[in-house]
């Protein structure tokens, strides 16, 4: 089996399991979803979640963000770790949106690679999520599960999964399928447990079980 039939296997597979491929933080306007992919970073997206209810509540707009001083932004964050970096980092990027973009989150890579505290892996999902365009988003479970099941080998950095990704990954799927693998990294292929082979609808293909 090469590695783009087993892509293709994995995809199918995955969109019986989980029919719904959705980002699990919630957002209803693109620049929340920019707040909370940065305050996501070495912290669940559920606690994400929780912590924006009241960032929004007491700043509801890219202006009233942009100009909140950043230590009030901290102590609304501090739940989600890495206070001070994550509020910089939001503060500036706000700024930048209201000031130069009109308040109008980019819907393109180098664009949202320019902005604070974006790096590929949020610039992706913006692309994908926002503006339905091919996309492959590497966080910890893409990576994982594609080293697991063969997909790539043995390749630890995330851009360098992502790379190796679109050899093989159709473009309109990538997106989708990064979704799925945050569901199945959670509730089958596990980091910090014992990965649930025998409930994996991937088992029969999966390298890891010595498929070829």
């Amino acid at each position: 089996m090469t590695k783009k039939q087993r892509a293709i296997e994995v995809i199918e597979r995955l969109k019986k399991e989980y029919p719904m491929a959705e980002c699990s933080l919630d957002y209803d306007q693109p620049w929340k979803l920019l707040v909370e992919v940065r305050l996501a970073a070495q912290c669940t997206d559920a606690r994400v979640n929780e912590v924006v209810k009241e960032l929004y509540a007491k700043y509801p707009t890219i202006e009233a963000l942009a100009y909140a001083p950043v230590e009030d932004i901290e102590a609304i964050v501090k739940p989600c770790g890495l206070g001070k970096s994550k509020s910089k980092d939001i503060s500036a990027c706000m700024k930048i949106l209201h000031e130069e973009y009109n308040d109008v989150v980019p819907d393109n890579l180098d664009e949202l690679l320019k902005l604070p505290g974006v790096g590929r892996k949020s610039a992706n999902l913006i692309v994908g999520d926002i503006y339905g365009k091919p996309a492959i988003v590497t966080d910890t479970h893409c990576i994982r599960i594609t080293n697991r099941i063969g997909l790539v080998d043995n390749i630890k950095d995330p851009k360098k999964v992502e790379m190796a990704l679109w050899k093989i990954i159709p473009p309109e799927e990538g997106n989708d399928l990064c979704h799925r693998l945050v569901y199945h990294g959670r509730a089958v292929c596990t980091a910090r447990t014992k990965p649930y082979c025998d409930k994996c609808c991937l088992n029969e293909i999966c390298k890891k079980n010595g498929v070829k």
